[in-house]
């Protein structure tokens, strides 16, 4: 994850622009495939029945997703299984920065609407602990697993989701 932005960031022009999160179709799950440059199996992700997966767009472009995510509702947080950012705003050469920011917002949003004081729970990669300690204020609870709790859930929510 970059930095953390109300909105995505082109990285070439500087120009920032507002963003929305909605469940994935059917037609989207055509192209988020290993063969487009995906690393994660979107489809089967997509079928798993305790999962919702959601695609972050620039508004008023919904057809070229800039990242995706997979939740599960465990019935006191929210559970964030999978997030990937697509494959044009990996690495240095990324065109967007903000994607993983404004999708771990939007879980602790889900989580804060729900009645969870905007608790999301994940499994980290070794090398990210420090990184989401850093950027999300997770906190890291052993393992690999992490949790955002509710003040820094709330930071989140009100940079991303701005009332």
């Amino acid at each position: 994850m970059d930095k953390l932005t109300n909105s995505i960031s082109n990285t070439i022009s500087g120009d920032s622009f507002p963003t929305d999160v909605h469940p994935i179709t059917k037609t989207d799950l055509k192209s988020t495939t290993k063969k487009n440059g995906w690393q994660f199996n979107w489809v089967n992700e997509s079928k798993q029945p305790d999962r919702q997966v959601f695609k972050l767009t620039i508004r008023n472009n919904p057809e070229i997703i800039q990242g995706m995510l997979s939740i599960s509702d465990y019935g006191d947080h929210y559970y964030l299984h999978l997030i990937e950012s697509a494959p044009f705003n990996l690495g240095k050469n990324k065109l967007y920065e903000g994607v993983p920011g404004n999708l771990f917002a939007f879980s602790c949003k889900i989580s804060w609407d729900k009645g969870y004081q905007g608790f999301v729970s994940f499994t980290s990669k070794t090398k990210l602990i420090e990184h989401y300690e850093r950027t999300l204020g997770a906190i890291h609870v052993g393992g690999h697993k992490m949790i955002i709790f509710p003040q820094e859930a709330l930071i989140l929510i009100k940079k991303y989701f701005p009332t």
